[in-house]
């Protein structure tokens, strides 16, 4: 798997399947361009990078920023000269776990800005840089909850729908451009979301493992070994396909 000196753009790099996303691909070669709200964050995987080898940068984004997205894309073309990858990661899930006619509008309004919008505004952004250069990948972090319906969660349902959606849009549009857009869709994995989610309902732990046909959470290292395929010059045939990552879940 070669990613030797591909500039890949990395949002939601701070912690995850971000962090693990970028961590692998670094060293693999890639230049890496950590971004996250919490700068703090992306700088502490950037540290880590390095640490190993691994070459990377840190930028601090609000991806439900247009303004911002456009303003990374401009500066690392400024610095790198291109924008190989762009994998769409900084997700949030939302705070209460309710069914659709309690669901909080805080919950919907936040979920879709960072979800479905921000990665809608990283696509724009990339794609337009992608037209210029005459190539290019862009990965897309789903989830499972974007395939297949998921009671007390209509926000995140919706918007990971969404970017299962613009995925295959975006990849019919582009696919003569030679641009390949995917959507990895993992299922429940160890992360800061299912973190917050069992928190708040420590029952539900192994009733979701029986849910596994393999009996066990992902790790964002699994998760992070797909998107590094598909930013590698391996999956160069493969383009508007969603790759679920769920240890047999969707199976149900």
């Amino acid at each position: 798997m070669k990613l030797e000196n591909k500039v890949i753009v990395v949002t939601g790099a701070g912690s995850g399947i971000g962090a693990a996303s970028a961590k692998l691909m670094a060293s693999s070669g890639a230049r890496v361009i950590a971004v996250d709200i919490d700068l703090k964050k992306a700088e502490e995987t950037v540290a880590e990078i390095k640490k190993l080898g691994g070459k990377a940068t840190a930028r601090q984004v609000d991806v439900t920023q247009f303004k911002e997205v456009e303003d990374l894309v401009k500066q690392v073309v400024k610095e790198y000269g291109s924008i190989d990858v762009m994998v769409n990661n900084a997700g949030i899930g939302g705070k209460n776990q309710n069914k659709t006619a309690e669901h909080t509008l805080e919950d919907w309004h936040n979920v879709i800005a960072v979800n479905q919008t921000g990665v809608f505004y990283c696509m724009k952004a990339a794609l337009q840089q992608m037209m210029l250069q005459g190539v290019g990948n862009i990965i897309n972090i789903a989830s499972l909850a974007g395939l297949k319906p998921s009671g007390n969660n209509l926000s995140y349902s919706a918007s990971k729908f969404a970017v299962v959606g613009m995925t295959k849009s975006a990849a019919l549009e582009y696919g003569r451009k030679n641009i390949r857009i995917n959507a990895v869709c993992p299922g429940y994995t160890h992360s800061s979301l299912l973190d917050q989610l069992l928190a708040s309902r420590p029952d539900m732990v192994e009733r979701l493992k029986q849910m596994i046909p393999m009996g066990r959470f992902g790790e964002a290292t699994e998760v992070a070994e797909t998107v590094a395929w598909l930013a590698s010059d391996s999956s160069k045939y493969i383009t508007g396909q969603t790759i679920t990552i769920d240890g047999g879940t969707s199976l149900h």
